[in-house]
Protein backbone atom coordinates (compact mmCIF):
# COMPACT_ATOMS: atom_id res chain seq x y z
CA UNK A 1 0.00 0.00 0.00
CA UNK A 2 1.40 3.38 -1.01
CA UNK A 3 1.81 6.25 1.44
CA UNK A 4 1.41 9.73 -0.04
CA UNK A 5 2.13 13.37 0.65
CA UNK A 6 -0.21 16.26 -0.13
CA UNK A 7 1.19 16.89 -3.61
CA UNK A 8 0.97 13.22 -4.57
CA UNK A 9 -2.60 12.97 -3.30
CA UNK A 10 -3.63 16.03 -5.31
CA UNK A 11 -2.07 14.54 -8.44
CA UNK A 12 -3.83 11.21 -7.83
CA UNK A 13 -7.18 12.94 -7.53
CA UNK A 14 -6.52 14.90 -10.70
CA UNK A 15 -5.53 11.73 -12.52
CA UNK A 16 -8.63 9.92 -11.31
CA UNK A 17 -10.85 12.79 -12.43
CA UNK A 18 -9.24 12.71 -15.88
CA UNK A 19 -9.80 8.93 -15.99
CA UNK A 20 -13.53 9.34 -15.35
CA UNK A 21 -13.71 9.09 -11.56
CA UNK A 22 -15.02 12.56 -10.87
CA UNK A 23 -14.37 14.61 -7.75
CA UNK A 24 -18.08 14.28 -6.95
CA UNK A 25 -17.82 10.49 -7.16
CA UNK A 26 -14.74 10.43 -4.94
CA UNK A 27 -16.48 12.69 -2.39
CA UNK A 28 -19.53 10.44 -2.39
CA UNK A 29 -17.33 7.40 -1.73
CA UNK A 30 -15.41 9.20 1.00
CA UNK A 31 -18.49 10.35 2.89
CA UNK A 32 -20.09 6.93 2.58
CA UNK A 33 -16.93 5.33 4.01
CA UNK A 34 -16.99 7.64 7.05
CA UNK A 35 -20.62 6.78 7.70
CA UNK A 36 -19.95 3.07 7.35
CA UNK A 37 -17.10 3.17 9.87
CA UNK A 38 -19.37 4.89 12.38
CA UNK A 39 -22.13 2.34 11.73
CA UNK A 40 -19.64 -0.49 12.38
CA UNK A 41 -18.92 0.87 15.84
CA UNK A 42 -22.20 2.31 17.04
CA UNK A 43 -25.92 1.55 16.75
CA UNK A 44 -26.86 4.60 14.73
CA UNK A 45 -30.63 4.69 15.17
CA UNK A 46 -31.30 7.98 17.00
CA UNK A 47 -27.55 8.30 17.67
CA UNK A 48 -26.68 12.00 18.27
CA UNK A 49 -24.01 12.93 15.69
CA UNK A 50 -22.40 16.35 15.32
CA UNK A 51 -20.48 17.02 12.11
CA UNK A 52 -18.11 19.99 12.02
CA UNK A 53 -18.09 21.08 8.39
CA UNK A 54 -15.34 23.23 6.91
CA UNK A 55 -14.73 24.62 3.43
CA UNK A 56 -13.50 22.57 0.51
CA UNK A 57 -13.58 18.84 -0.12
CA UNK A 58 -13.10 17.82 3.51
CA UNK A 59 -16.29 19.59 4.49
CA UNK A 60 -18.02 18.09 1.46
CA UNK A 61 -17.03 14.62 2.67
CA UNK A 62 -18.62 15.46 6.01
CA UNK A 63 -21.86 16.56 4.35
CA UNK A 64 -22.07 13.29 2.40
CA UNK A 65 -21.45 11.34 5.62
CA UNK A 66 -24.25 13.32 7.27
CA UNK A 67 -26.70 12.22 4.59
CA UNK A 68 -25.82 8.53 4.88
CA UNK A 69 -26.01 8.63 8.67
CA UNK A 70 -29.36 10.41 8.59
CA UNK A 71 -30.74 7.83 6.17
CA UNK A 72 -29.57 5.12 8.60
CA UNK A 73 -31.59 6.71 11.40
CA UNK A 74 -28.99 8.82 13.20
CA UNK A 75 -29.90 12.17 14.75
CA UNK A 76 -27.45 14.34 12.79
CA UNK A 77 -26.61 18.03 13.20
CA UNK A 78 -24.24 20.18 11.16
CA UNK A 79 -22.04 23.01 12.36
CA UNK A 80 -20.56 24.95 9.45
CA UNK A 81 -17.44 27.06 9.52
CA UNK A 82 -16.57 29.28 6.55
CA UNK A 83 -18.53 27.19 4.08
CA UNK A 84 -20.38 28.78 1.19
CA UNK A 85 -23.64 26.91 0.88
CA UNK A 86 -25.48 28.85 -1.85
CA UNK A 87 -24.54 26.43 -4.65
CA UNK A 88 -23.42 23.49 -2.53
CA UNK A 89 -25.17 20.37 -3.84
CA UNK A 90 -24.21 18.22 -0.86
CA UNK A 91 -25.49 20.86 1.56
CA UNK A 92 -28.76 21.05 -0.37
CA UNK A 93 -29.19 17.28 -0.22
CA UNK A 94 -28.50 17.29 3.54
CA UNK A 95 -31.08 20.01 4.09
CA UNK A 96 -33.66 18.14 2.02
CA UNK A 97 -33.33 15.39 4.62
CA UNK A 98 -34.11 18.03 7.27
CA UNK A 99 -30.67 17.81 8.86
CA UNK A 100 -30.40 20.91 11.08
CA UNK A 101 -27.45 23.20 10.44
CA UNK A 102 -25.86 26.10 12.30
CA UNK A 103 -23.42 28.50 10.67
CA UNK A 104 -20.61 29.66 12.92
CA UNK A 105 -20.96 33.26 11.76
CA UNK A 106 -24.47 33.41 13.23
CA UNK A 107 -23.57 31.63 16.49
CA UNK A 108 -22.38 34.50 18.65
CA UNK A 109 -20.57 33.25 21.72
CA UNK A 110 -20.76 29.74 20.28
CA UNK A 111 -23.63 28.82 22.54
CA UNK A 112 -25.19 26.52 19.94
CA UNK A 113 -21.83 24.80 19.41
CA UNK A 114 -21.41 24.22 23.14
CA UNK A 115 -24.84 22.62 23.36
CA UNK A 116 -24.13 20.42 20.34
CA UNK A 117 -20.81 19.14 21.69
CA UNK A 118 -22.38 18.17 25.01
CA UNK A 119 -25.36 16.59 23.22
CA UNK A 120 -23.50 14.46 20.65
CA UNK A 121 -22.19 10.94 21.07
CA UNK A 122 -20.22 11.01 17.82
CA UNK A 123 -18.29 14.09 16.71
CA UNK A 124 -17.05 14.13 13.12
CA UNK A 125 -14.14 16.46 12.33
CA UNK A 126 -14.53 17.52 8.68
CA UNK A 127 -13.04 21.01 9.00
CA UNK A 128 -9.63 20.92 7.28
CA UNK A 129 -8.08 18.47 4.84
CA UNK A 130 -4.68 17.60 3.41
CA UNK A 131 -4.08 21.03 1.91
CA UNK A 132 -4.05 22.85 5.25
CA UNK A 133 -0.61 23.74 6.59
CA UNK A 134 -0.93 27.16 8.23
CA UNK A 135 -1.52 27.69 11.97
CA UNK A 136 -5.17 27.70 13.00
CA UNK A 137 -6.25 31.26 13.74
CA UNK A 138 -9.27 33.52 13.89
CA UNK A 139 -12.79 32.14 14.11
CA UNK A 140 -11.70 28.56 13.48
CA UNK A 141 -9.37 28.77 16.46
CA UNK A 142 -12.34 29.97 18.54
CA UNK A 143 -14.46 27.06 17.30
CA UNK A 144 -11.86 24.47 18.21
CA UNK A 145 -11.12 26.11 21.55
CA UNK A 146 -14.81 25.86 22.36
CA UNK A 147 -14.91 22.20 21.37
CA UNK A 148 -11.84 21.42 23.50
CA UNK A 149 -13.31 23.22 26.51
CA UNK A 150 -16.64 21.42 26.29
CA UNK A 151 -15.02 18.02 25.81
CA UNK A 152 -12.76 18.63 28.77
CA UNK A 153 -15.77 19.18 31.00
CA UNK A 154 -17.45 15.90 30.08
CA UNK A 155 -17.05 12.73 32.16
CA UNK A 156 -15.35 9.92 30.29
CA UNK A 157 -18.61 7.99 30.02
CA UNK A 158 -20.21 10.89 28.14
CA UNK A 159 -17.29 11.71 25.84
CA UNK A 160 -18.18 11.34 22.15
CA UNK A 161 -16.42 9.12 19.66
CA UNK A 162 -14.27 11.53 17.62
CA UNK A 163 -13.93 10.65 13.94
CA UNK A 164 -11.45 12.56 11.77
CA UNK A 165 -12.21 12.83 8.06
CA UNK A 166 -8.99 12.06 6.09
CA UNK A 167 -6.81 13.42 8.92
CA UNK A 168 -7.35 15.42 12.12
CA UNK A 169 -7.83 19.12 11.34
CA UNK A 170 -4.62 21.05 11.90
CA UNK A 171 -2.31 18.12 11.16
CA UNK A 172 0.31 18.65 8.48
CA UNK A 173 -0.21 15.90 5.93
CA UNK A 174 3.49 15.72 5.04
CA UNK A 175 5.35 16.28 8.32
CA UNK A 176 3.01 15.09 11.05
CA UNK A 177 3.16 18.48 12.71
CA UNK A 178 0.01 19.44 14.59
CA UNK A 179 -1.58 22.68 15.65
CA UNK A 180 -2.15 23.07 19.41
CA UNK A 181 -5.89 23.09 18.67
CA UNK A 182 -5.96 19.84 16.71
CA UNK A 183 -8.59 17.43 18.04
CA UNK A 184 -7.19 13.97 18.89
CA UNK A 185 -9.29 11.41 17.02
CA UNK A 186 -10.46 8.00 18.14
CA UNK A 187 -10.74 6.97 14.48
CA UNK A 188 -9.24 8.55 11.38
CA UNK A 189 -10.82 7.52 8.08
CA UNK A 190 -8.31 8.45 5.40
CA UNK A 191 -8.99 8.10 1.71
CA UNK A 192 -7.33 6.10 -1.09
CA UNK A 193 -3.91 5.96 0.57
CA UNK A 194 -2.61 6.82 4.04
CA UNK A 195 -0.80 10.14 4.33
CA UNK A 196 2.78 10.40 5.55
CA UNK A 197 1.92 12.63 8.47
CA UNK A 198 -0.26 9.90 9.96
CA UNK A 199 2.93 7.91 10.69
CA UNK A 200 5.09 10.80 11.89
CA UNK A 201 5.14 12.31 15.35
CA UNK A 202 3.61 14.22 16.99
CA UNK A 203 0.74 13.77 14.53
CA UNK A 204 0.63 9.99 14.89
CA UNK A 205 -0.52 10.47 18.50
CA UNK A 206 -3.69 12.18 17.22
CA UNK A 207 -4.79 9.53 14.71
CA UNK A 208 -6.38 6.86 16.88
CA UNK A 209 -7.40 3.82 14.86
CA UNK A 210 -6.52 4.36 11.21
CA UNK A 211 -8.88 3.16 8.48
CA UNK A 212 -7.95 3.46 4.81
CA UNK A 213 -11.04 3.72 2.60
CA UNK A 214 -11.17 3.11 -1.15
CA UNK A 215 -12.65 6.05 -3.08
CA UNK A 216 -12.18 4.68 -6.58
CA UNK A 217 -8.78 6.06 -7.57
CA UNK A 218 -7.24 3.63 -10.08
CA UNK A 219 -4.28 1.85 -8.49
CA UNK A 220 -2.07 2.18 -11.54
CA UNK A 221 -1.92 5.95 -10.99
CA UNK A 222 0.13 5.35 -7.82
CA UNK A 223 2.80 3.10 -9.32
CA UNK A 224 5.49 5.79 -9.27
CA UNK A 225 5.08 6.64 -5.59
CA UNK A 226 8.16 5.52 -3.66
CA UNK A 227 6.84 5.35 -0.10
CA UNK A 228 4.68 2.44 1.01
CA UNK A 229 3.23 0.68 4.02
CA UNK A 230 4.35 -2.86 4.80
CA UNK A 231 1.36 -5.22 4.74
CA UNK A 232 1.04 -8.74 6.14
CA UNK A 233 0.13 -10.11 2.72
CA UNK A 234 3.33 -8.70 1.25
CA UNK A 235 5.43 -10.25 4.02
CA UNK A 236 3.64 -13.59 3.69
CA UNK A 237 4.38 -13.69 -0.03
CA UNK A 238 8.12 -13.23 0.54
CA UNK A 239 8.69 -15.70 3.39
CA UNK A 240 10.87 -18.69 2.44
CA UNK A 241 9.32 -22.08 1.90
CA UNK A 242 9.76 -24.78 4.55
CA UNK A 243 10.19 -28.09 2.66
CA UNK A 244 9.31 -31.25 4.56
CA UNK A 245 12.63 -32.85 3.72
CA UNK A 246 14.78 -29.87 4.72
CA UNK A 247 17.87 -29.97 6.92
CA UNK A 248 19.36 -27.08 8.86
CA UNK A 249 21.59 -26.03 5.99
CA UNK A 250 18.53 -25.32 3.87
CA UNK A 251 17.46 -22.59 6.26
CA UNK A 252 20.82 -20.90 6.41
CA UNK A 253 23.62 -20.31 8.87
CA UNK A 254 24.09 -17.06 10.76
CA UNK A 255 27.18 -15.88 12.57
CA UNK A 256 26.36 -13.37 15.31
CA UNK A 257 29.17 -11.24 16.73
CA UNK A 258 27.73 -9.77 19.89
CA UNK A 259 27.99 -9.22 23.61
CA UNK A 260 30.45 -7.67 26.03
CA UNK A 261 31.02 -7.55 29.77
CA UNK A 262 28.04 -5.29 30.49
CA UNK A 263 25.77 -6.48 27.66
CA UNK A 264 25.57 -10.26 27.64
CA UNK A 265 21.80 -10.07 27.25
CA UNK A 266 22.10 -8.45 23.83
CA UNK A 267 23.91 -11.50 22.49
CA UNK A 268 21.28 -13.82 23.95
CA UNK A 269 18.40 -11.84 22.46
CA UNK A 270 19.90 -11.47 18.98
CA UNK A 271 20.83 -15.16 18.66
CA UNK A 272 17.49 -16.34 20.02
CA UNK A 273 15.57 -14.11 17.62
CA UNK A 274 17.50 -15.40 14.60
CA UNK A 275 16.58 -18.94 15.62
CA UNK A 276 12.97 -18.06 16.40
CA UNK A 277 12.33 -16.78 12.86
CA UNK A 278 13.66 -19.99 11.33
CA UNK A 279 17.41 -19.78 10.73
CA UNK A 280 18.86 -23.30 10.53
CA UNK A 281 22.03 -22.69 12.55
CA UNK A 282 23.13 -19.74 14.65
CA UNK A 283 26.67 -19.37 15.98
CA UNK A 284 27.66 -16.75 18.53
CA UNK A 285 31.14 -15.27 18.27
CA UNK A 286 31.78 -13.88 21.72
CA UNK A 287 34.58 -12.90 24.09
CA UNK A 288 35.90 -16.15 25.51
CA UNK A 289 35.37 -15.02 29.11
CA UNK A 290 31.64 -14.64 28.44
CA UNK A 291 31.28 -18.04 26.78
CA UNK A 292 30.37 -20.00 29.96
CA UNK A 293 27.67 -17.47 30.87
CA UNK A 294 25.99 -17.48 27.48
CA UNK A 295 26.45 -21.19 26.86
CA UNK A 296 24.38 -21.84 29.97
CA UNK A 297 21.58 -19.71 28.55
CA UNK A 298 21.66 -20.58 24.82
CA UNK A 299 21.18 -24.32 24.51
CA UNK A 300 20.46 -24.31 20.76
CA UNK A 301 23.33 -22.02 19.70
CA UNK A 302 26.87 -23.00 18.74
CA UNK A 303 29.83 -20.86 19.78
CA UNK A 304 33.03 -19.31 18.49
CA UNK A 305 34.91 -18.03 21.57
CA UNK A 306 37.29 -15.19 20.65
CA UNK A 307 40.34 -13.61 22.30
CA UNK A 308 39.76 -10.66 24.63
CA UNK A 309 41.48 -7.30 24.78
CA UNK A 310 40.25 -7.05 28.36
CA UNK A 311 37.90 -9.34 30.26
CA UNK A 312 34.57 -9.36 28.44
CA UNK A 313 35.71 -7.25 25.45
CA UNK A 314 36.69 -8.53 22.00
CA UNK A 315 40.17 -7.72 20.77
CA UNK A 316 41.75 -7.44 17.34
CA UNK A 317 43.37 -10.86 17.77
CA UNK A 318 40.02 -12.42 16.97
CA UNK A 319 40.04 -11.13 13.39
CA UNK A 320 41.90 -14.16 12.04
CA UNK A 321 39.44 -16.62 13.59
CA UNK A 322 36.51 -14.63 12.27
CA UNK A 323 37.93 -14.50 8.74
CA UNK A 324 38.43 -18.27 8.79
CA UNK A 325 34.86 -18.77 9.97
CA UNK A 326 33.13 -16.47 7.49
CA UNK A 327 33.04 -18.95 4.62
CA UNK A 328 30.90 -21.31 6.71
CA UNK A 329 28.06 -18.80 7.11
CA UNK A 330 25.45 -17.18 4.89
CA UNK A 331 25.03 -14.03 6.95
CA UNK A 332 26.94 -12.09 9.60
CA UNK A 333 25.27 -9.96 12.28
CA UNK A 334 27.70 -7.70 14.11
CA UNK A 335 27.03 -5.23 16.86
CA UNK A 336 24.44 -6.08 19.54
CA UNK A 337 25.97 -5.32 22.91
CA UNK A 338 29.59 -5.27 21.65
CA UNK A 339 30.45 -2.15 23.61
CA UNK A 340 32.86 0.56 22.49
CA UNK A 341 36.21 -0.69 23.72
CA UNK A 342 38.87 0.72 21.34
CA UNK A 343 40.12 -2.76 20.46
CA UNK A 344 36.59 -3.90 19.62
CA UNK A 345 36.09 -0.83 17.44
CA UNK A 346 39.28 -1.65 15.52
CA UNK A 347 38.16 -5.26 15.13
CA UNK A 348 34.82 -4.25 13.58
CA UNK A 349 36.42 -1.71 11.26
CA UNK A 350 38.77 -4.40 9.99
CA UNK A 351 36.08 -7.06 9.79
CA UNK A 352 33.76 -5.12 7.50
CA UNK A 353 36.44 -5.08 4.81
CA UNK A 354 36.48 -8.90 4.87
CA UNK A 355 32.76 -9.61 4.61
CA UNK A 356 31.57 -10.96 1.29
CA UNK A 357 30.05 -12.83 -0.37
CA UNK A 358 28.17 -13.20 2.91
CA UNK A 359 25.31 -10.85 3.49
CA UNK A 360 25.49 -8.85 6.69
CA UNK A 361 23.58 -6.85 9.28
CA UNK A 362 25.31 -4.09 11.24
CA UNK A 363 23.51 -3.00 14.39
CA UNK A 364 24.11 -0.95 17.53
CA UNK A 365 27.82 -0.91 18.43
CA UNK A 366 28.68 -2.37 15.05
CA UNK A 367 27.45 0.94 13.64
CA UNK A 368 28.95 3.02 16.43
CA UNK A 369 32.34 1.49 15.59
CA UNK A 370 32.07 2.96 12.10
CA UNK A 371 30.78 6.40 13.05
CA UNK A 372 33.54 8.96 12.73
CA UNK A 373 35.68 6.90 10.36
CA UNK A 374 36.24 8.71 7.09
CA UNK A 375 34.04 7.42 4.25
CA UNK A 376 33.37 4.24 6.24
CA UNK A 377 30.56 3.16 3.93
CA UNK A 378 32.95 2.73 1.01
CA UNK A 379 34.48 -0.29 2.75
CA UNK A 380 31.15 -2.12 2.93
CA UNK A 381 30.14 -4.62 0.26
CA UNK A 382 26.66 -4.58 -1.24
CA UNK A 383 23.79 -6.75 0.02
CA UNK A 384 23.99 -5.37 3.57
CA UNK A 385 21.50 -4.04 6.09
CA UNK A 386 22.21 -1.27 8.59
CA UNK A 387 19.81 -0.90 11.55
CA UNK A 388 20.39 2.40 13.40
CA UNK A 389 18.08 4.01 15.90
CA UNK A 390 17.72 7.79 15.78
CA UNK A 391 20.80 8.50 17.89
CA UNK A 392 23.01 6.16 15.89
CA UNK A 393 21.71 7.62 12.64
CA UNK A 394 22.62 11.09 13.87
CA UNK A 395 26.17 9.94 14.66
CA UNK A 396 26.58 8.16 11.33
CA UNK A 397 25.41 11.19 9.33
CA UNK A 398 26.88 13.73 11.77
CA UNK A 399 23.59 15.59 12.07
CA UNK A 400 21.49 16.64 15.09
CA UNK A 401 19.08 14.14 16.61
CA UNK A 402 16.21 16.60 16.11
CA UNK A 403 16.82 16.58 12.38
CA UNK A 404 16.61 12.78 12.27
CA UNK A 405 13.40 12.77 14.31
CA UNK A 406 11.82 15.56 12.28
CA UNK A 407 12.55 14.12 8.82
CA UNK A 408 12.91 10.42 9.52
CA UNK A 409 11.52 9.09 6.22
CA UNK A 410 13.67 11.32 4.05
CA UNK A 411 16.70 10.79 6.31
CA UNK A 412 16.36 7.01 5.90
CA UNK A 413 16.01 7.43 2.12
CA UNK A 414 19.01 9.74 1.96
CA UNK A 415 21.20 7.46 4.09
CA UNK A 416 20.37 4.34 2.07
CA UNK A 417 21.22 6.16 -1.15
CA UNK A 418 24.49 7.49 0.21
CA UNK A 419 25.66 4.24 1.79
CA UNK A 420 24.30 1.94 -0.95
CA UNK A 421 22.81 -0.39 1.66
CA UNK A 422 19.34 -1.16 2.97
CA UNK A 423 18.70 1.02 6.03
CA UNK A 424 16.31 0.19 8.86
CA UNK A 425 15.64 3.34 10.89
CA UNK A 426 14.25 1.88 14.10
CA UNK A 427 11.51 3.32 16.27
CA UNK A 428 7.74 3.71 16.20
CA UNK A 429 6.70 3.09 12.59
CA UNK A 430 10.14 1.77 11.66
CA UNK A 431 11.24 2.91 8.19
CA UNK A 432 13.08 0.58 5.79
CA UNK A 433 14.83 2.28 2.86
CA UNK A 434 16.68 1.02 -0.22
CA UNK A 435 19.56 2.59 -2.16
CA UNK A 436 17.11 3.04 -5.05
CA UNK A 437 14.90 5.36 -2.98
CA UNK A 438 12.07 3.07 -1.88
CA UNK A 439 10.88 3.56 1.72
CA UNK A 440 8.55 1.16 3.54
CA UNK A 441 6.85 2.11 6.79
CA UNK A 442 6.22 -0.60 9.34
CA UNK A 443 2.64 -0.17 10.62
CA UNK A 444 3.36 -0.63 14.34
CA UNK A 445 3.91 1.86 17.16
CA UNK A 446 4.01 0.19 20.57
CA UNK A 447 5.33 1.87 23.74
CA UNK A 448 5.98 -1.59 25.13
CA UNK A 449 8.86 -1.90 22.69
CA UNK A 450 10.55 1.17 24.16
CA UNK A 451 12.71 -0.92 26.43
CA UNK A 452 16.28 -2.24 26.39
CA UNK A 453 16.95 -5.20 24.14
CA UNK A 454 14.08 -4.96 21.67
CA UNK A 455 16.49 -3.63 19.03
CA UNK A 456 18.67 -6.70 19.53
CA UNK A 457 15.64 -8.91 18.87
CA UNK A 458 14.91 -6.94 15.69
CA UNK A 459 18.49 -7.27 14.43
CA UNK A 460 18.46 -11.00 15.11
CA UNK A 461 15.14 -11.48 13.34
CA UNK A 462 16.39 -9.63 10.25
CA UNK A 463 19.59 -11.71 10.22
CA UNK A 464 17.53 -14.90 10.58
CA UNK A 465 15.45 -14.05 7.51
CA UNK A 466 18.53 -13.00 5.59
CA UNK A 467 20.19 -16.34 6.40
CA UNK A 468 17.22 -18.13 4.82
CA UNK A 469 17.96 -16.53 1.47
CA UNK A 470 15.56 -13.61 1.49
CA UNK A 471 16.80 -10.51 -0.38
CA UNK A 472 17.97 -7.75 1.97
CA UNK A 473 15.00 -5.41 1.46
CA UNK A 474 12.49 -8.25 1.90
CA UNK A 475 14.36 -9.60 4.94
CA UNK A 476 14.46 -6.16 6.56
CA UNK A 477 10.73 -5.60 6.00
CA UNK A 478 9.84 -9.09 7.22
CA UNK A 479 12.00 -8.71 10.31
CA UNK A 480 10.52 -5.34 11.19
CA UNK A 481 6.96 -6.52 10.57
CA UNK A 482 7.28 -9.78 12.55
CA UNK A 483 9.00 -7.92 15.38
CA UNK A 484 6.19 -5.36 15.46
CA UNK A 485 3.46 -7.99 15.28
CA UNK A 486 5.12 -9.99 18.06
CA UNK A 487 5.03 -6.83 20.15
CA UNK A 488 1.31 -6.47 19.45
CA UNK A 489 0.67 -10.07 20.49
CA UNK A 490 2.51 -9.50 23.76
CA UNK A 491 0.64 -6.24 24.32
CA UNK A 492 -2.70 -7.98 23.81
CA UNK A 493 -1.77 -10.57 26.44
CA UNK A 494 0.15 -8.50 28.99
CA UNK A 495 -0.32 -4.82 28.15
CA UNK A 496 2.46 -2.43 27.16
CA UNK A 497 3.71 -1.52 30.65
CA UNK A 498 6.28 -3.99 31.87
CA UNK A 499 6.84 -5.70 28.53
CA UNK A 500 10.48 -6.78 28.19
CA UNK A 501 12.51 -7.77 25.16
CA UNK A 502 12.55 -11.45 26.10
CA UNK A 503 8.75 -11.51 25.86
CA UNK A 504 9.09 -11.08 22.10
CA UNK A 505 11.06 -14.30 21.57
CA UNK A 506 8.24 -16.84 22.04
CA UNK A 507 5.88 -14.43 20.25
CA UNK A 508 7.95 -14.38 17.05
CA UNK A 509 6.90 -17.88 15.89
CA UNK A 510 3.29 -17.01 16.72
CA UNK A 511 3.53 -13.87 14.61
CA UNK A 512 5.02 -15.90 11.76
CA UNK A 513 2.27 -18.48 12.04
CA UNK A 514 -0.34 -15.74 11.77
CA UNK A 515 1.35 -14.17 8.74
CA UNK A 516 1.91 -17.47 6.93
CA UNK A 517 -1.78 -18.32 7.31
CA UNK A 518 -2.73 -15.44 5.00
Amino acid sequence: MKVVNAREMKELEQGADAAGVSYAMMMESAGHAVAEEIKRRRKVKELPVLILVGPGNNGGDGLVAARYLKEAGADVSLYLWNRRVAEDQNYRLARELKIPAVEEASDQGHGRLKEAVVWCRVLVDALLGTGASRPIQGSLAEVLQTVHQELKGLPRSAAPLIVAVDLPSGMNCDTGGVDPLTLPADITVTFAYPKRGLYLFPGAEYVGELVVADIGIPQDLAQGIRTELVTPGEVSATLPRRPLGAHKGVFGKALVIAGSLNYTGAAYLACSAASRVGAGLVTLAVAQGLYPILAAKLAEITFLPLPEAEPGHLGEEGLGLLREALDRYDVVLAGPGLGRHPATVRLIRSLVTCIGPQRFVLDADGLNALAGAESWWEALPDEGILTPHHGEMGRLLDIPLAEVEGERLEIARKAAGKWKEVVVLKGAYTAVATPQGQVSINPFANPGLATAGTGDVLAGAIAGFLAQGMPPYAAAKAGAYCHGLAGELVRQEKGDMGMVAGDLLPALPLALKQIRAL
